[in-house]
This record gives C-alpha cells, structure tokens and sequence, in this order.
C-alpha cells in the first residue's frame, strides 16, 4: 500500500477552509433555526436537481406545495434565507409572484482535486471518481474495478453529505448539483468563439478548441436571435467529441446547455475569491435588510404567524413615517397627513409647522424615512393593502400626468405606471425608452429625468404611492 504523504499546506487553504466551515455552519444553524422546515429544503432540492438544476419560483412553490402545506410568504423566506438556493432575477417574462425569478440550486460542496493522485489525507471535500460523476467511468461496468470511489456513501463522503444536508439526494440529482457548482468539472464557454462573424469567430483552434463552442448571450439567458442566431445553442458535434474525450456521458453532454445557463447564474452572482462559499449568505443579508424595512402584510390582517421573529416591520398600516432623532428612529405624528401630502406628485413637503421635505426626506437637520408594504407588482392582484407606485413626468404647465394617462393634448405614453414599477424592482439603474406621439424619450431611474435626446430636454419624474385613508385600509381588511 503507498504511503500517505504529508503535504504543506498553502496560506490560501486555511482561510479557505474557515470560509467553507462558515457556510456548513450557517446551513446547519438555519436548519436547526427552523427545524420544520428541513424536509422541505431537501424535497424542493431535489426537485430543483431533478429539474436541471433551475426552476421559476412558482412553478417550484406549486411542486412543493402538492407535498407540504407552505405558503407564498413561507416559501418565500425559505428560499431566500437558505444558502442552499440562489433566486435570479428573469430578464423578461411574466411578472407576479414568483413567476419572475428562478431558483438556482447551489452548494460548496467540492470533488477533491488531490484524491486522483493519492496525496490527500485529509480533507472536507468529496471523493469520488470523477468520471463516475461523468457518468462514464470505463471502470464501472463490469469489468476491473475502478480503484476510486464509486461509493456517495463511503466513510469518507457521507459525513461531509449530512454536514451540508445533501445525504437525501441519489446519485443522478447530486452530481447535476456538483457540476453546476464546481469549476473544476465541466469546460469554459469560448470567449474568442464569441467574438468576430466568422464560422469560429476569433477562435483560432476552430473544432479542435478545448473549450465549449456556446452563444455567450443563450448562456446569460437570453439571445436576441433565438433559433437564427449564428452561434450555437446546442453542443455541436465536435462539441460532443470534445466531451467525450474529457470523459462525459452522452446523457450530462446533452443537458449542458442549461447547467451552463445556471453556472452563469450562479458565478455571476458570486465572488472569485476565497469567500466564494459565502456570498450567498452576504447577498441574503443585503436582502433582507431591505426586507426589515418592509410592513408586514400579514401582521396588518393579524395573521402573521412568526410574530416577533419575523424579519419584516409590525405596523398596523401598510406605510410608516419615521424620523432620526440622533440615536433611533420614532414614529411620527400625523401619519395620514404626511402619507395624503406625499402621494400627491405637486407636493415636495408634508403641511405643519415642521413640515418633511419630501426631496430631502428630512424634517429641519433630521432625516426622514417611509417604510411601506411591497409594491403591488411583486404579488398576484387579489393580495391586499400592497403598495401601488404611481409614476409622474412634470407637464407644460406646471402639472404632473401619470404615464399612460392622457396629456391636455390627450397624447399617451407607450408606458403605464405599471409598466415601469415592473422595470424598477427588476433594476432601480435602467434607463427606458418611451415613446409619445411621434416623440421618443428616455428615462433614467437613477436621476429621475425624463430626455428627449433630439432637442437635448428633460422633464423631472416622480414615484408616488397611491393614497390609501385608514378608513378605507379598514374597510380591505373587513372584506
């Protein structure tokens, strides 16, 4: 039997390893966290496996739901407090709950690089024959013994399964999950093979690149030429005879073009770093901090069943005017006064004697928050008390006219106030072209200018809720 050879350890292998512990832990203290929930993140993670890798929220909701009685909001949290799910944004589609962004299935879990030259002694990552997760160990079938691991569940593994609660998972769905997630298992997308009109375009190795021959944009998600383009949306033959040689299984090479989809996906949405098994978690953290600055819907209706431990503000009206003091923030006085002052797009300030400036948002030297439900496009239409964000661009005369509304010369935008309330939740820095009459313009979300880029005008724009009196909050909530 060969010796075990001790090998010092780089400076990086430290650091990478306390990173790794950290994203183990943070997945077992949630699982512990929230216990009833773990039967739920191994199904829905095995859906997503059992589903490429990738599903939209809600068609992932209503699988889990045919198996375990959680709603919308619970759901919800799951996925976006779970370091095993990343939720993407769609580029285009259909907007509402759920229908607009998809689930990703990740993990940190790693093949060992070192075990396929038996230097490994002792590590916290899978070992396994690579070409067993290829599906297309030569080894594996009946003939001599393949002498690395075919076994998932071996001294060695399962540990390391448990510890990031993938022990569940059969084969087939736990290696979809390790080759959208490990860099080291599947080739890149050629950058030069995107480049230039040719056949290869700069490619110079043409059908002998070592490298996958994919349309860079079908990758990213979405390709504006769709079946005409000229780059490939499919693995080629020699492609496949790539692959092939790397040892692929004709079953994986045919699936490829979606696993690349989410490891775009995934990468884009991670760090290069050491700390690549934490952004997740950081990202989440960023989420949910605006999440803590959101009402609670379901306190409103008196039905929130995480009472105190919920990560959303209890308030009894779907908006909350907050000011600083210096040392923490209090409510202010007249609510319904400053919230009828703020939805009105003529009003820059609250009335009073110590009004709130609605374009600096503080009152004298203090700064001023409003806290509100989530906007209305974010949920289906019969979820009440949402927030409707109304859009405004400054008229000829002084006056504010709502996208989509008739101006005095009973002109209309190509856009409605909806319209760009779907577009600012995707993306709160994108610039809109809209159209009016024979007239285009562009509006940016960033300054809030609204361009005419033939004569070099702007027009200010505005966001503002829709005005919603207690009396009538009242009225919803009896219904």
């Amino acid at each position: 039997m060969r010796a075990k050879v001790e090998r010092p350890r780089s400076n990086s292998e430290p650091m990478r390893d306390y990173f790794r512990f950290l994203c183990f832990w943070s997945l077992r203290l949630f699982v512990s966290e929230m216990s009833s929930y773990t039967s739920i993140i191994h199904y829905a993670t095995s859906v997503l496996c059992g589903s490429k890798g990738a599903m939209v929220l809600l068609q992932l909701h209503r699988k889990v739901f045919q198996r375990f009685n959680v709603n919308e909001d619970e759901f919800w949290y799951i996925v976006k407090k779970c370091p095993r799910f990343v939720v993407v944004k769609n580029k285009e589609g259909t907007h509402g709950w759920g229908a607009d962004c998809t689930v990703v299935a990740k993990t940190s879990l790693r093949l060992c690089k070192k075990y396929s030259k038996e230097s490994c002694v002792n590590c916290q990552e899978l070992h396994l024959c690579k070409y067993f997760v290829y599906g297309n160990c030569r080894y594996g079938k009946g003939r001599k013994p393949c002498r690395f691991s075919h076994d998932i569940r071996s001294e060695h593994n399962y540990p390391l399964l448990r510890e990031c609660t993938l022990h569940e998972l059969n084969e087939e769905d736990l290696f979809l999950l390790l080759l959208q997630n490990d860099p080291a298992l599947l080739p890149e997308v050629c950058s030069h093979y995107n480049k230039g009109t040719g056949m290869y375009g700069t490619c110079t190795f043409k059908d002998g690149c070592t490298k996958l021959h994919l349309c860079q944009h079908f990758v990213q998600g979405y390709c504006m030429f769709g079946h005409k383009c000229m780059r490939q949306h499919v693995i080629d033959q020699d492609g496949c005879r790539m692959l092939e040689e790397r040892g692929l299984g004709g079953d994986i090479i045919h699936d490829l073009p979606l696993i690349y989809q989410n490891i775009h996906q995934l990468t884009a949405l991670s760090s290069s770093s050491p700390k690549e098994d934490l952004p997740d978690l950081q990202s989440q953290a960023a989420a949910q901090t605006d999440e803590k600055n959101e009402i609670c819907l379901h306190f409103i209706r008196k039905s929130c069943r995480f009472q105190d431990s919920c990560i959303r503000v209890h308030f009894n009206l779907p908006y909350k005017w907050e000011v600083f003091d210096g040392d923490k923030w209090k409510d202010l006085r007249h609510m319904e006064e400053i919230e009828r002052a703020f939805c009105d797009p003529r009003k820059t300030q609250s009335p009073g004697a110590r009004p709130v400036d609605f374009l600096t948002m503080r009152r004298e030297a203090d700064p001023v928050r409003r806290l509100s439900t989530v906007s209305s496009v974010t949920k289906p239409p019969h979820y009440i008390l949402t927030t409707e964000w109304l859009w405004y661009y400054k008229g000829d005369h002084e006056n504010w006219i709502e996208y989509g509304k008739p101006d005095d010369k009973q002109r209309t935008t190509s856009v409605t106030s909806r319209n760009l309330e779907e577009v600012y939740m995707t993306n709160k820095s994108a610039e809109i072209k809209i159209v009016k009459g024979h007239r285009h313009y562009y509006l940016s979300f960033q300054d809030m200018y609204q361009r005419n880029p033939k004569h070099n005008t702007k027009r200010r724009v505005r966001r503002r809720p829709r005005f919603i009196s207690i009396k009538e909050m009242e009225e919803q909530i009896v219904r």
